[in-house]
């Protein structure tokens, strides 16, 4: 059988990014420029990627999407874009969650890392992971903490990544183990490696029941619902 061939899509930050790959095998990578809306980029940068290896739309064997926590604007480009794409073409699509592709980044020697992003209101998403094995498994849900308390409760043996630490990194104390800055951020790499191993296990997720990974609603929805009747 031949090496499917799959689209990742990953719009969950300020920079976001679109890859192709065969297999397990990366084939380029577009970075999206954050300087500019991810809806603007992200076609044309599909559109090259695609034409570059001589590939058509429907040739796809699956989209590979990173559904979050991150930026609203972004996701709800990536995600509906990639459903759009998945509807479109008879494609699978593989929901990756983003925070599992940045644990999957971390260095072989720690076996515990907690995951943060930006919840403004010095609140941050957080959620730990464990090695088994050569595989991250969630230790924790995901959810939304007053950055005191997460530090308050961190278990001391627990790794810190994500691209929260580029706010609230220079709070931590001294002795915390930091992953590297490079990995912060989902990698089209772990995005591919994540979403190739659900593929090949036939997961697959529904086009019409994937949704952007939110635990709260937008700053303007909440600055709507405060608002007095």
């Amino acid at each position: 059988m031949s090496e499917p061939r799959l689209l990742i899509v990953e719009t969950s930050g300020r920079a976001g990014l679109v890859a192709v790959a065969l297999g397990e095998r990366l084939r380029g990578v577009r970075r999206l420029d954050e300087a500019r809306r991810h809806a603007r980029d992200l076609a044309p940068a599909v559109a090259e990627l695609l034409a570059a290896e001589g590939w058509r739309a429907r040739d796809l064997a699956a989209v590979v999407v990173s559904r979050g926590p991150g930026s609203y604007t972004g996701l709800r480009v990536g995600v509906m874009s990639a459903k759009a794409l998945a509807y479109a073409t008879g494609c699978a699509l593989v929901a990756v969650d983003t925070f599992a592709a940045i644990a999957h980044q971390a260095p072989a020697v720690a076996a515990v890392v907690d995951v943060l992003a930006d919840a403004q209101q010095d609140r941050v998403y957080v959620q730990r992971y464990g090695r088994a094995g050569a595989a991250w498994q969630p230790r924790t849900p995901l959810s939304i903490q007053p950055f005191a308390a997460w530090l308050a409760g961190r278990a001391g043996d627990a790794w810190v990544s994500g691209p929260g630490l580029r706010v609230a990194g220079r709070r931590l104390p001294e002795g915390v183990r930091v992953v590297p800055a490079e990995d912060w951020d989902p990698r089209a790499e772990s995005l591919l490696a994540l979403g190739v191993a659900r593929f090949h296990a036939g997961d697959r997720d529904d086009v019409w029941a994937v949704e952007p990974l939110y635990l709260r609603p937008s700053s303007a929805e909440e600055q709507w619902q405060g608002r007095s009747p």
